[in-house]
């Protein structure tokens, strides 16, 4: 027996993406007095001179720098109301729901949303964004026996984000769960075909390369308020030279903007091909009365 395969998935980067900076830059470092530039110098060092992965790094330097006054996972997920946010969100979440017709709910069309993101994932369970979406994956801190942040518990780097895709393909959300078990693509909740990725730049590559070879969709955003072109060019990049994603927009989610019109129009489309499927299902299936 097949899946229904009537969700949609949104699946959003964090860092530059729903945010115009990094998390910890914006409320991690300036609670506990830590310099945003040292501590980026220190984390590329262990980076350039010993050989560390660059997520790895700057767990540790977070972990060295906050000690011995360690803060506990509670601690920084009160920390999470405080994270910046682009134009237009949260209330984006729930103005997408619209979208939605009579047609499409009654054969169970529905949106669901994920953020996979390298930075921590206790500050995004505290966010305002979590009510909206189904889960979070982002880096993790084991406590230690008085409950403070420990040794890493989960990392994960831009090349380890396409395993969340898989997980949110087929279902498998939890960690215990093996996502290298074999699942026939009919038994998959949400086929890649249904998703929508939105990242920033270089280190979602790896998702937007999976979106592109299985036939999935993608958006490259970059922040409107830069200045330096920094961020458009990075976009600019990956779409007209380096064909990793074809679409790219300003990170405004305000109703009537370029970004949100191009989400609108992906999900409509995903919606109706649903409903035309489904539609096609029940036909074919449907054997006429003899006649007299």
């Amino acid at each position: 027996m097949s899946a229904a395969q009537t969700t949609i998935g949104l699946v959003y980067d964090f860092d530059q993406t729903l945010s115009p900076g990094y998390m910890t830059d914006d409320v991690v470092f300036p609670n506990y007095g830590i310099s945003v530039e040292q501590f980026w110098k220190r984390s590329q060092a262990l980076v350039d001179k010993e050989g560390y992965d660059n997520e790895l790094a700057y767990l540790k330097t977070m972990l060295d720098l906050l000690t011995p006054d360690r803060p506990t996972n509670a601690e920084l997920r009160a920390l999470g109301p405080k994270l910046r946010l682009y134009p237009g969100l949260p209330e984006m979440f729930t103005e997408l729901e619209a979208l939605l017709g009579p047609d499409h709910r009654a054969l169970g069309v529905r949106l669901e949303h994920y953020i996979i993101s390298s930075g921590l994932r206790e500050l995004l369970e505290g966010s305002v964004l979590r009510p909206h979406v189904k889960a979070v994956f982002g880096c993790e801190f084991a406590q230690d026996r008085e409950g403070r942040i420990s040794f890493p518990k989960r990392v994960i780097g831009h090349t380890t984000k396409t395993q969340f895709l898989f997980r949110i393909n087929k279902g498998m959300l939890e960690p215990h769960e093996d996502v290298n078990d074999h699942m026939p693509s009919d038994m998959r909740p949400i086929p890649f075909q249904h998703m929508i990725y939105l990242g920033d730049g270089p280190t979602d590559v790896p998702c937007f390369t999976l979106m592109r070879r299985y036939g999935g969709n993608a958006i490259a955003v970059y922040s409107p308020g830069d200045n330096t072109r920094k961020s458009f060019r990075k976009c600019w990049q990956l779409s007209a030279h380096a064909d990793r994603v074809k679409h790219i927009a300003p990170a405004d989610y305000r109703a009537g903007s370029h970004l949100r019109l191009m989400l609108e129009e992906m999900i409509s489309e995903i919606a109706d091909g649903i409903v035309r499927r489904k539609r096609a299902e029940v036909d074919s299936s449907m054997v006429s009365a003899p006649g007299f």
